[in-house]
């Protein structure tokens, strides 16, 4: 294929529904599916169900609880949750009276949450606890930014009060007392709401108005605004659907383990998977998702490449811990599924082992995972073929696709049935994609976004003649997958999808006068690496600098390990520009060796 053509897929389709906001489709799914579980949650020592009708129900008492706040159309609202019901009710509440949802992450620091107040405007937030709650109005306070804070919490009694590190106790009296009211999630639900008032009214909202603003990194380090009206999240739907109704899900279960607050759990995982009449089991962690997968036998799993390497590992020690045969059939199960995904064609002794393999070995993997995984989904970041051929070989369903938040965010997937691991798969029906001049990946359809909030020069960057320009560099083969082979853009994506500004990092760094240059990497890594520069007679105080640094970063952002360089960055070895910039590709190139050991 031409790289300079335009892969367009299917025609942008329609959902069944006709649907032109996302509360309209949540709402009227309600009301045909009242007495089915939309979400299953952990709430104090057992699960519970949550029901699509006192899901509606619900939703009406919080939005009439938000208009009884001041909440008006087109007002953003800060929704800083783990994941939980209140997170699906809150979001579909705040839209459905025409506001707009800014979901933002649990661990975000002070200066994270004051950012994204001061640039989005919010004078309402909903916060998941008291601690959350502690660390969002300490932000307000600094940057005069809240008029109400309502706590998700019911029983103020058990609330964990725990102060942002280093917020003085009277700085913490003196910022609530700056919010004008304080509320918990009980007073918001307003009994004599009406769901099909609201019902009613949610079907007047145009596709076309601002669901939510995604903050995701900045040219300088800083957070912007990814504004997604509802025709881009509703376009994801409409193309998402004809390929997940070959997998018969209607009924089973989704396992929500990724935060609701990044773009591709609340597309997926809030209105996607609940749409094609899946049930939501919102893990309690990491450390339970195992034994969660055998209790609820998930259909779907969705996770980040960082998951696969911790999963690979534990499955590894324990086949180490088995006798001698037990291990030689592991290995041979591998090595033969490898065989089925990569040839040669395994002949008929070969087939003879394999069959009788997949019931000594990969059986009992499937069943660690509930037996019943239809797409074990990796997102986020690039998955190493190798990583998902381990997987693929031990007969879990790994797929892996590709999206953007300014993309709704999917943009492509493999599908069981056409897995190509070695690519991130086929645009979904209503995606045009297509490979520019410079190599970037363009896309364009009714997925994209509006824009960056409040920030026209970064929209006019991205969004140019129709397209978006992804920052990604990658190429689409003659079947018209999509292959990422590179990042445009400086910003560094750790294995677990998080994207991290170096710019940030580095100035952090280098503001220390231990520090006298400095770059980070980490691109694909589990977390961030530095090689640094210290200044004259200051090499003895370069830890110490860095621990500073880290005391001041969200946990994501924190340099993990680092090396300090005897060479300078200059002109002359060619690690620094004419304006005296320096050279971050070419630095990590030169020190390849040195930060591959420091990956160890």
């Amino acid at each position: 294929m031409d790289q300079q053509t335009a892969l367009v897929a299917q025609p942008e389709p329609c959902l069944e529904g006709n649907w032109q906001s996302l509360p309209a489709m949540m709402l009227g799914l309600a009301a045909r599916w009242p007495d089915r579980v939309l979400a299953r949650y952990w709430r104090g020592d057992s699960w519970r169900a949550l029901r699509w009708g006192d899901f509606a129900i619900q939703v009406a008492q919080v939005a009439e609880g938000l208009r009884r706040l001041g909440v008006m159309p087109g007002d953003r609202v800060l929704l800083v949750s783990d994941n939980r019901p209140e997170f699906l009710i809150a979001d579909n509440a705040i839209m459905a009276i025409g506001a707009i949802t800014v979901p933002t992450y649990i661990t975000n620091t002070v200066a994270d949450h004051a950012h994204v107040l001061v640039d989005c405007g919010a004078r309402v937030a909903l916060v998941a606890d008291g601690a959350i709650e502690n660390a969002v109005v300490l932000a307000a306070s600094r940057v005069d930014g809240l008029d109400a804070v309502v706590n998700m919490e019911f029983n103020p009694g058990t609330l964990a009060r725990k102060a942002p590190e280093g917020a003085r106790p009277a700085e913490m009296v003196e910022a609530h007392r700056r919010v004008g009211q304080h509320l918990f999630w009980e007073a918001l639900l307003v009994p004599d709401a009406d769901p099909a008032m609201l019902m009613a009214e949610v079907e007047h909202i145009p596709e076309g108005r601002l669901a939510c603003l995604i903050y995701t990194s900045g040219t300088g380090g800083a957070p912007k605004g990814v504004m997604l009206p509802h025709r881009a999240l509703l376009s994801n739907a409409a193309g998402a659907t004809p390929l997940l109704r070959r997998l018969d899900l209607e009924g089973e279960r989704y396992l929500s383990f990724l935060p609701m607050s990044h773009s591709y759990e609340h597309t997926v995982g809030g209105f996607i998977l609940p749409m094609m009449g899946m049930e939501i089991v919102f893990s309690r962690g990491a450390e339970r998702l195992l034994a969660e997968m055998a209790e609820f036998k998930p259909a779907i799993i969705t996770a980040v490449p960082r998951l696969f390497e911790v999963m690979r590992a534990r499955i590894e020690a324990q086949v180490a811990k088995q006798p001698p045969l037990r291990q030689k059939l592991y290995h041979r199960a591998v090595a033969l599924g490898l065989r089925k995904l990569d040839g040669p064609p395994l002949g008929l002794l070969d087939r003879a082992q394999d069959w009788a393999l997949d019931r000594l070995v990969r059986a009992r993997t499937r069943e660690r995972f509930g037996g019943n995984l239809r797409g074990f989904i990796s997102g986020g970041a690039r998955l190493d073929p190798d990583l998902s051929g381990f997987f693929l070989a031990l007969g879990l369903p790994v797929i892996q696709g590709y999206g953007q938040s300014e993309a709704g965010p999917v943009v492509s997937v493999n599908l069981p049935w056409s897995n190509d691991r070695r690519t991130v798969g086929l645009p979904l029906p209503g995606v045009q994609a297509r490979i520019a001049e410079d190599g970037e990946l363009l896309l364009r359809g009714g997925l994209v976004m509006d824009g960056y909030w409040n920030n026209p020069e970064a929209t006019a960057a991205s969004l140019r003649d129709g397209w978006l320009h992804t920052g990604d560099v990658g190429r689409i083969d003659e079947a018209g997958r999509i292959s990422i082979t590179d990042r445009k853009r400086d910003f560094i994506k750790l294995v677990g999808g998080d994207m991290v500004a170096p710019a940030k990092l580095e100035a952090l760094l280098m503001a220390d006068p231990a520090i006298a240059q400095a770059i980070v990497a980490g691109e694909g890594q589990p977390g961030i690496l530095a090689l640094v520069v210290p200044a004259d007679g200051m090499a003895e105080k370069v830890e110490a600098a860095v621990k500073a640094v880290n005391a001041k970063l969200s946990p994501i952002e924190r340099i993990r390990r680092w090396q300090a360089l005897d060479e300078p960055f200059t002109i002359e070895n060619g690690l620094l520009t004419a304006s005296m910039k320096v050279k971050r590709r070419a630095v990590v190139e030169r020190h390849a060796e040195l930060l591959s050991a420091l990956q160890k």
